[in-house]
């Protein structure tokens, strides 16, 4: 091929220049050109007027002019003593176009053409042409699009201009017909085909599309088959072949997978070899593969991932582990031995920052407890990972350690984020057969022009409750991670406003400002001070409750709150956490004004990964108040109970129990609370483990009790239903159908709900 080429190339110089015997070039003219500016053929040769002329010189010419990639067709002639550059310059593109495009969006693949020099007023390109059709038959293979077919046009316009129009023909999608799995003994075909993300589709396949066979998605389903084997003690499984036929009206696709199992092994015994720093006993705890129980690749994954981690807690960025296996066919028993080299100590020169586009890497920086210039610190490194995944402003946060040429004991760190939009949209709303729809709506940028700072806004435009509310935080006020946050809220409650817009009311105006001091990685403290001012709006319906304190202490109450509280936060996800919880306690003290009260919360959320699938959720709150001077506990400090956030399945808010349980429809809550919520979530059936798209079950109990009662479980409200959650783009979205189990007469039910951008 080489040889053919330089043939190729030689006779169209041969034919481009004649050889001619050298002469002293007098002038250089340029013929031919349309677009291009003269001085950019000039600047291509390396002839000039005085130079002589030789066949050398003039090859050499014509290359570099081919380089440009501006010409078809180039010749140097000589008339006289005078050099001719011939040129004939390609046409240039004057529109890309595509035709019968539904799967893909046009912008985007012109985009795509763009960068890679396709596009309005570049000169034709016929191999980038031919290029970009390849591709495009490509994607739409990856679809599982196999008969679509994609038909190059290229059309000649005036003034050496051409169209470029790609049409295609979306064939229908082929899908998944059959999946056979051949040579399986110890597992069922049906037990194995639940392993795959693949499948031959359900109902969901619209949303999931598992039905649609790609390159990669079956070599992931091949490796999870074979983990699932080497899990169940499996050792010499292997994958002989495996068959992907298509029909013949390329809508079908049949596969079948011929599967070795091989005998099924015991451990046997477990021993450490190897350099292990003299510390053998913290190694041989980390171990959590069992000695008599069949050999499971899940747990030697486990341990020796956790012999690596520990290496690195101590610098050694490159330890090994490796797994040496003595089998015993005979008995059908297998020997471990775990085999670790730390290899070098390290310390990390530089960390740098990727995929950062938004976000200022200070904001990235100073989550990290691995300094440079420190030594490698793998829990650090951890640490520091998961600090900047918990902002909440990528979807991917990665560290990669990287050698620095010629010095082994350097390595630099490169943190590579993705980001995300941070802005986001909170709504709410319950339907109920009285009110109808109510809604509530908030904004919040959390990285506010790449800083990390916050600005949010709450609305709440419901005839019983108005609230508005603002807020900013700055999370690194000082440089050791004070946070400081400012709020500004105005909120009015009518709970009668549906029946008479002249009804009692309460109306609350406030400003605060707290402090975040963190005193650990997961532990942080809040002290803030507030000014406040409340007033009762007279009007028809009010509770007696209401009126005896306006009797006593009238209608307005200003005040000066003071709040301490301190949150633990060990959750592995911020928005589907499967693992961890939180932990917070907060309480609210009155030093100055017209009341003195005191006010506390504790609340607890836990996750646990019941399997890789099942999830459980379960959350508890305890409020108290009192009062602390000579007035009564103030009424417009009370908790409420019922709605979003609480029990499910009551309207926002209504909720009386307690001997208050007899006021009917009167809602003044109380100054004790209790809530207990717990949920199993689950990916949908036909969702694989997709937790994005998740259903859940959940059962919700809580109660409110005044000053003087005691706290009874008889008189608490429960209610049990289910729900749908979707990781969106616009946050969280939970939709809950519920239905109360205990509710007494003047209970005000809501049986559907929504929300974006909480939890429980």
């Amino acid at each position: 091929m080489r040889w053919i080429a330089g043939a190729v190339i030689g006779s169209a110089l041969t034919h481009a220049a004649w050889a001619l015997d050298p002469f002293v070039v007098q002038d250089i003219r340029v013929e031919g050109l349309q677009r291009v500016e003269p001085g950019t053929v000039f600047a291509s040769i390396a002839l000039r007027a005085g130079d002589t002329y030789t066949d050398e010189k003039a090859s050499s010419a014509i290359r570099s002019l081919y380089s440009l990639g501006l010409f078809k067709d180039v010749r140097i002639e000589a008339k006289g003593d005078v050099l001719v550059v011939v040129v004939e310059e390609r046409p240039v593109v004057a529109d890309v176009d595509f035709v019968g495009l539904r799967e893909f969006d046009k912008d985007t693949l012109k985009k795509a053409l763009k960068e890679i020099g396709l596009t309005d007023g570049r000169p034709l390109d016929k191999s980038l042409v031919d290029k970009a059709e390849q591709e495009l038959k490509r994607q739409y293979i990856s679809k599982s699009m196999y008969s679509t077919e994609v038909v190059t046009t290229i059309t000649p316009l005036e003034r050496n201009r051409v169209n470029i129009s790609f049409a295609v023909v979306e064939g229908e999608t082929a899908k998944i017909r059959s999946i056979h799995i051949v040579g399986s003994k110890g597992f069922s075909e049906s037990d194995l085909l639940d392993q795959l993300d693949m499948n031959t589709g359900n109902w969901l396949s619209w949303y999931t599309k598992s039905n649609r066979f790609s390159r990669a998605k079956f070599n992931a389903d091949l490796e999870t088959l074979r983990s699932y084997y080497l899990s169940q003690g499996y050792l010499e499984f292997k994958v002989d072949s495996t068959q992907v036929e298509i029909s013949p009206d390329k809508t079908a696709i049949d596969i079948t997978i011929n599967v070795s199992e091989g005998a099924k092994y015991v451990v046997s015994g477990i021993r450490l070899a190897g350099n292990y720093l003299g510390k053998e006993p913290e190694f041989q705890s980390l171990i959590t593969i069992k000695a008599g129980g069949a050999y499971n690749i899940n747990d030697v994954t486990k341990t020796t991932k956790a012999f690596t981690d520990y290496f690195a807690n101590f610098g050694y960025a490159f330890a090994r582990t490796e797994v040496r296996t003595d089998i015993d066919r005979s008995n059908n028993t297998v020997a471990l031995t775990l085999v670790s080299e730390p290899s070098r100590r390290v310390y990390v020169r530089r960390i740098n920052v990727a995929g950062n586009d938004r976000t200022r890497d200070e904001v990235i920086r100073r989550e990290f407890r691995q300094f440079e210039a420190s030594w490698y610190d793998g829990q650090k490194i951890r640490v520091s990972r998961e600090r900047v995944n918990r902002l909440g402003y990528f979807t991917d946060v990665s560290i990669d350690t990287q050698e620095v040429p010629d010095s082994p004991d350097q390595v630099d760190l490169l943190v590579t984020v993705a980001e995300k939009p941070t802005g986001s949209v909170s709504l709410g709303a319950g339907v109920s057969s009285a009110d109808g729809l109510g809604l509530t709506f908030g904004f919040k940028q959390d990285n506010a022009f790449g800083s990390g700072n916050s600005l949010g806004l709450e609305l709440n435009t419901s005839k019983t409750s108005r609230t508005t509310v603002l807020s900013t935080t700055n999370p690194y006020f000082t440089e050791d991670g004070v946070s400081r946050t400012f709020d500004l809220y105005q909120r009015t409650y009518r709970p009668y406003s549906d029946y008479d817009s002249s009804s009692y009311g309460l109306e609350t105006d406030g400003v605060s400002m707290r402090f975040g001091l963190p005193v650990s990685d997961n532990d942080t403290i809040y002290l803030g001070v507030g000014a406040e001012k409340n007033l009762i709006l007279d009007g028809t319906y009010m509770p007696t409750v209401y009126t005896n304190y306006v009797d006593s202490y009238g209608y307005s109450a200003q005040y000066l709150p003071l709040t301490l509280g301190w949150t633990r936060d060990t959750r592995d996800s911020a928005l589907v956490p499967s693992s961890g919880g939180i932990l917070r306690t907060s309480a609210e003290w009155s030093v100055g004004g017209d009341t003195r009260y005191a006010r506390g919360t504790l609340q607890m959320q836990r996750f646990v990964e019941v399997t890789r699938k099942v999830t459980f959720a379960l959350n508890t709150e305890l409020s108290v108040g009192a009062s602390t001077g000579d007035r009564a506990y103030p009424i417009f400090k009370n908790y409420y109970l019922g709605g979003l956030g609480s029990v499910r399945g009551y309207e926002q808010s209504t909720l009386t129990t307690g001997t208050q349980r007899d006021a009917g429809s009167t809602y003044y809550g109380g100054t004790k609370r209790v809530v207990v919520n717990t949920e199993w979530l689950t990916p949908l059936p036909g969702g694989g483990y997709d937790k994005s798209l998740r259903a859940y079950f959940f059962m919700d109990a809580g109660g409110i009790y005044g000053e003087n009662e005691d706290i009874k479980l008889q008189d608490m409200r429960s209610s049990m239903g289910v729900g749908i959650s979707w990781i969106s783009p616009v946050g969280p979205l939970r939709i809950a159908f519920a239905q109360p189990l205990s509710h007494f007469s003047g209970d005000k039910i809501q049986n559907i709900q929504f929300q974006i951008g909480t939890s429980f």
